[in-house]
């Protein structure tokens, strides 16, 4: 009576094992007709397109960014020497006029010597103290 009962439960097991090859349909093996579907359709344009995109801003990274950034970087090299290339002609700190707008203090900082911003270049910045 057990072997019966698990004959009878196994057999749709084997059937539908036996049926399977010939009746299963996944969803990428469609029917012609199928494929032929707007969404489908749709679909694919949309994944074409988002692939000639990404080549067309991969192109424009590598061919024109890349060399605008090196002629930018070069620029910038050349402004900075020629900039303290003129700075080397002005007569040295201590003989400039200091105006009375420049170094206004109406109270001391509290680091340093309080006469001093927190951005002061000695070789740049230079205080007249009467």
């Amino acid at each position: 009576m057990i072997a019966q009962r698990l004959g009878l439960r196994a057999a749709p097991r084997f059937a539908a094992q036996i049926r399977a090859p010939v009746q299963r349909r996944l969803a990428s093996s469609t029917p012609a007709k199928a494929t032929e579907n707007a969404f489908v359709k749709e679909r694919e344009e949309v994944k074409h397109h988002a692939h000639q995109t990404t080549d067309l801003w991969r192109k424009i990274s590598i061919y024109a960014v890349v060399p605008a950034m090196i002629l930018a970087g070069l620029n910038a090299y050349n402004l900075w020497n020629e900039h303290w290339e003129h700075w080397s002609h002005l007569p040295p700190l201590e003989e400039r006029t200091q105006y009375p707008y420049q170094n206004i203090r109406t109270k001391n900082f509290t680091w340093g010597d309080g006469d001093k911003t927190l951005f002061w270049n000695d070789s740049v910045n230079y205080n007249k103290k009467d």
